[in-house]
C-alpha cells in the first residue's frame, strides 16, 4: 500500500478531512492562586483564562466544544455563556478531580458519538497560538494517530518526560514522580496538548489505571498505548507558549507576552507612543492609521475607526470611536459611542449611553450619561449631561447641568436643534427647550421653553450706591490700634575693677 492510501484509509489525507471538536481540561481550583475565585476565571488582559482556549478552538472550527468543569462549575459555566453564547460549549462536569486522564474521560461523554480528531487543551495555558494548534491537528489527521506537543527546556525539573526511541519515535511519557534517573536527565518535556482520534482515546481512557506515585488516571499514559496501536508523534513547539498559569506571578508574566503580540499585530497599522504603557485587550479593533499615546487602555470590544488619535491616559471600554475623532489627554469612556471627527476632553468623562453624533465636541471636566448629542453640538466646559437629547449645533456653556433625578425616578430633558445654553444653569427635567431657545446664564428652567424664544430667570440686578467704603471703615474701626514702642533701658556702667 502507498504512503497516501495508507494516510487515506487512517481519516488523514482524504479529499475531506476528519471533523474537529475540543476538549477543555478546567476542573481544577489552582490553590497556588491563593485566592476565592478558582483559576481559570482569573482575568488575562480582561479575558478569562477559561475562554482563550474556547477562541481557539472556535477559530480552528472545532465543534462541538466541551468544558470539563469542576470547582464553582456554576460560575464557571456562567462566564462562559456570557463571553461565548449558550449552546457555545458543552459542560462536562468532573465531581471528583481523579486526574487529566478521568478529566478526559469524562470530557469524552458529550462525544459519544463524535467520529473524528479530539483536541485536548487546558482551561490555564493561554499564549499558545492558533498556528500551533493547526500543524497539531494536521500532524493527528494525517497519521491517524494521536499527536502530542512538546517543548526543550534547559529545566524539565516537575514536566513529563518525552521518551524516544532509538529511532527517535516517540514512545511514552513519564512523569517526575515515576521517572528514573535516566529519564530525568531528559530536557523535552510534555506541553499537555495532544490531539488524537475520539475512539482511540474512548478507549484509552477507559484502560486507564492509577497505578502511579500520585494515585491518579494520568491521561499520559495514553501516549504509550498510541505509540504500541495507532502511532504516536511529537509537534515541537518554544516552551513560552506552553506555559501554564499556577499563581499570579505567572499570571502577571504571560500578560506582558500577550500585550505585546497584541500590540505588535496592531502596530502594523497603527502608531503606538509607548507600547509598553498601552494596553489593548483581545477583543479591540483598532483602524489605519490611529495614533495611540502612552498609558492608554483600550478594553472589552472597543472599535477604532481609522485616522483615530488617541492622547495620553486615555481608558475606553466597550466603546466605538469614529473615524478621525480626537480623544484628548486622560478621558474615560464606557459603553459609549463617538462620532466620526467628535473631539473629546480633556479629562472628560463618557458615562454608558453616550451617543455622540459628528463633530461634537465634549470638553474639559465634562460628564454624560445616556446622553445623545447631534452633529455639531458643543459642551466645552464643566457641564453634567444626563438623560438627554441634544439637536444638531446646540452649545451648552460652561457649569450647566441637567437635573434628571429626583431622588425617585429619572426623567429625560430635550434640547432641540441650534438652542444656546447660557453658562450656570439648570434643566429640571422633564423638560424641552425649543429650537433656536436661548437660555440665559443663570437660568434655573423648570417649564418647556417654545422655539426661538429666550428663558431667564435671575432676579433683577440692583445697585447700593457708596457700599464699598462703608464695609472698608466698619472693617477700619475694628481693626486694634498699633502698640506704642517704649523707650530702651540705658545700660548699667561697668563695674571697676
Amino acid at each position: 500500500m502507498s504512503v497516501k492510501a495508507s494516510a487515506e484509509s487512517r481519516g488523514g489525507a482524504g479529499k475531506k478531512a476528519r471533523p474537529l471538536a475540543c476538549l477543555i481540561l478546567a476542573a481544577g481550583k489552582g490553590t497556588r492562586m491563593n485566592s476565592a475565585r478558582v483559576k481559570v476565571l482569573h482575568p488575562l488582559l480582561g479575558m478569562p483564562l477559561v475562554s482563550y482556549p474556547v477562541e481557539l478552538a472556535q477559530v480552528l472550527g472545532a465543534s462541538p466544544i466541551v468544558a470539563v468543569l469542576g470547582h464553582q462549575r456554576a460560575e464557571v459555566e456562567q462566564v462562559l455563556v456570557a463571553r461565548h453564547g449558550a449552546g457555545a460549549v458543552t459542560v462536562a462536569e468532573q465531581a471528583e478531580q481523579r486526574g487529566t486522564g478521568h478529566a478526559t474521560r469524562v470530557g469524552l461523554g458529550p462525544l459519544s458519538r463524535f467520529e473524528g480528531i479530539v483536541l485536548i487543551l487546558s482551561g490555564d495555558v493561554p499564549l499558545l497560538r492558533k498556528e500551533t494548534l493547526r500543524a497539531l491537528v494536521a500532524k493527528a489527521r494525517a497519521t491517524g494517530g494521536l499527536a502530542v506537543l512538546t517543548a526543550t527546556v534547559p529545566d524539565a525539573t516537575g514536566y513529563g518526560r518525552i521518551v524516544r526511541d532509538s529511532a527517535g519515535r516517540v514512545q511514552k511519557i513519564v512523569e517526575q514522580r515515576d521517572a528514573t534517573a535516566a529519564e530525568r536527565t531528559i530536557n523535552e518535556v510534555n506541553a499537555g496538548v495532544y490531539a488524537a482520534p475520539a475512539d482511540f482515546l474512548r478507549k484509552a481512557t477507559a484502560r486507564l489505571s492509577p497505578k502511579n506515585a500520585q494515585g491518579e488516571l494520568y491521561l499520559t499514559d495514553v501516549v504509550a498505548r498510541a505509540a504500541a496501536t495507532i502511532g504516536a508523534a511529537a509537534v515541537a513547539v518554544d516552551a513560552g507558549e506552553t506555559s501554564g498559569i499556577n499563581d499570579r506571578r505567572q499570571l502577571a508574566a504571560a500578560e506582558i507576552v500577550m500585550r505585546g503580540r497584541i500590540n505588535a499585530r496592531w502596530m502594523e497599522h497603527a502608531s503606538f507612543r509607548d507600547p509598553a504603557s498601552t494596553v489593548v485587550e483581545p477583543g479591540v479593533i483598532i483602524g489605519a492609521d490611529v495614533e495611540i499615546g502612552r498609558n492608554v487602555s483600550l478594553r472589552g470590544r472597543t472599535v477604532i475607526g481609522a485616522g483615530v488619535r488617541i492622547d495620553d491616559g486615555v481608558i475606553l471600554t466597550d466603546t466605538d470611536v469614529g473615524a478621525g475623532a480626537e480623544i484628548k489627554p486622560y478621558c474615560v469612556a464606557t459603553e459609549a459611542k463617538i462620532g466620526p471627527s467628535a473631539k473629546i476632553g480633556p479629562f472628560a468623562h463618557l458615562r454608558p449611553g453616550t451617543d455622540l453624533g459628528p463633530e461634537v465636541h465634549i470638553g474639559n471636566f465634562v460628564e454624560t450619561k445616556k446622553a445623545r448629542l447631534g452633529r455639531g453640538s458643543k459642551a466645552n466646559h464643566l457641564t453634567y449631561l444626563g438623560d438627554v437629547i441634544v439637536g444638531d449645533k446646540v452649545n451648552v456653556g460652561a457649569g450647566t447641568i441637567t437635573c434628571n433625578y429626583n431622588g425617585y425616578e429619572k426623567t429625560q430633558t430635550i434640547i432641540e436643534d441650534g438652542a444656546f445654553i447660557g453658562s450656570d444653569s439648570q434643566l429640571v427635567a422633564p423638560v424641552r427647550i425649543g429650537k433656536r431657545a436661548i437660555v440665559a446664564a443663570g437660568a434655573t428652567i423648570t417649564r418647556d421653553v417654545p422655539d426661538g424664544a429666550l428663558a431667564i430667570t435671575r432676579a433683577d440686578q440692583k445697585h447700593v450706591a457708596g457700599y464699598a467704603d462703608r464695609v472698608a471703615a466698619r472693617y477700619q474701626a475694628r481693626r486694634p490700634a498699633a502698640p506704642t514702642s517704649s523707650p530702651a533701658k540705658p545700660s548699667s556702667p561697668a563695674k571697676q575693677g
